[in-house]
């Protein structure tokens, strides 16, 4: 059943889950989601400043509480810098008060390298960055890559989960903080975007290992994430863990959301994607992420069939004409510039020449998707000039 996304986020409550994963592509609503999820747990006009805390969360307005003053005059005294505000002011102070500044750097150079190393001021709301590399390859105050500044802030946010979880553990008359006694839920929102593949699956583990370690307390967790990886390494590190649900969450075209039970195991990640791309080849609902999209399915079933290149499968759904204009499209709105401008327009030869490889796809290899019709592609696609593509 369709519902808006204050109500997906009641039946995450509802559900008294100690663990729920939440997969949904990027662009549904996972960062309002979190902030619905907040507001249903802990509504702002039931805030006062006696408060404790109810819950905890990790999204892109975390990431935005996190800004550089590069020193422009002098370009000699780069640091990145904490907005103030009552969070950062809460966890920045606890932070400092637990000597946390050792784990943090530990947490970072694991995900990063060792070369590395990050500095704190006094109340930790200015970060400063070396890079170490011997000899007269180390430099102080760097900036670091937006990679390595996402990481970090993760790592910040890791950290402080950590020494939460570790003093909730303890009796309450043994606890360093009484600050987070009354904490129910943290949800976590997508914090792999700038990790490879390596250091993805070491940041699933260590999630679940401190997931394992809250057993003993309250708190729940929800994560969500666009990422098959690591959705299915954290499932199949927490799938002995009874109190855990699974979830796919839509977005409809007529804006409200579907929050599914995910049973398959594994995820059949694939085929979720092929019905999404089905779903938009239908509706000709066609946006330069798909195309994307569609290079990672192009990608995986190369690899499967034994092709070198993906574009060595584009002469088996299209005319000879027409390939190296399929080719062109894919590659063009797949790099990173453009697929991400979601709402990008899509001329309609284009949405012609991504329908027609995509339907001839399915039907090439056999392809079979639930409830979704798979039109006969009969007609020829007009060719353009490629300094027209």
């Amino acid at each position: 059943m369709s519902q808006p996304l204050k109500d997906i986020a009641q039946n995450l409550i509802d559900a008294n889950k100690k663990v729920q994963l939440i997969y949904a592509f990027n662009g549904t609503g996972k960062t309002r989601l979190s902030r619905e999820f907040r507001e249903n747990v802990d509504p702002k006009e039931q805030r006062t400043h006696d408060t404790k805390i109810k819950l905890m969360y990790y999204n892109a307005f975390t990431e935005d509480l996190f800004y550089w003053d590069n020193d422009l005059p002098a370009d000699t005294d780069r640091k990145l810098h904490v907005q103030p505000n009552n969070f950062t002011d809460l966890a920045l102070t606890f932070l400092k008060d637990e000597n946390q500044d050792g784990n943090i750097i530990t947490n970072f150079q694991s995900y990063t390298t060792n070369k590395i190393t990050p500095s704190f001021n006094e109340n930790f709301t200015e970060i400063r960055f070396s890079y170490l590399g011997g000899g007269d390859n180390s430099e102080p105050n760097i900036k670091i890559s937006k990679g390595e500044e996402s990481n970090f802030i993760w790592c910040v946010f890791f950290s402080l989960i950590e020494q939460i979880i570790k003093i909730l553990n303890e009796l309450k008359e043994d606890r360093s903080s009484d600050k987070f006694d009354e904490l129910e839920y943290i949800f976590i929102d997508d914090p792999v975007s700038s990790l490879d593949d390596n250091h993805l699956i070491d940041l699933a583990v260590d999630l679940s290992i401190l997931i394992k370690k809250a057993k003993p307390t309250n708190v729940k967790f929800i994560v969500s994430t666009h990422n098959p990886l690591f959705y299915n390494v954290l499932y199949n590190e927490l799938n002995r863990e009874k109190n855990t649900r699974k979830y796919r969450l839509q977005k409809l075209n007529d804006g409200e959301y579907l929050l599914e039970d995910s049973n398959d195991s594994p995820f059949s990640y694939h085929i979720f994607l092929l019905e999404e791309l089905k779903s938009a080849t239908n509706s000709r609902n066609i946006h330069k992420y798909h195309f994307n999209l569609l290079r990672n399915v192009l990608e995986k079933t190369s690899t499967y069939l034994g092709f070198n290149h993906w574009e060595d499968l584009i002469p088996m759904y299209v005319d000879t004409e027409e390939t190296p204009v399929a080719i062109r499209l894919i590659n063009l709105y797949s790099h990173s510039k453009h697929s991400g401008d979601e709402m990008a327009v899509i001329q309609e030869m284009e949405k012609d020449i991504f329908i027609k490889v995509f339907n001839n796809l399915l039907i090439k290899h056999s392809f079979k998707l639930q409830n979704i019709e798979i039109p006969v592609v009969e007609q020829k696609v007009e060719t353009p000039h490629l300094q027209d593509v």
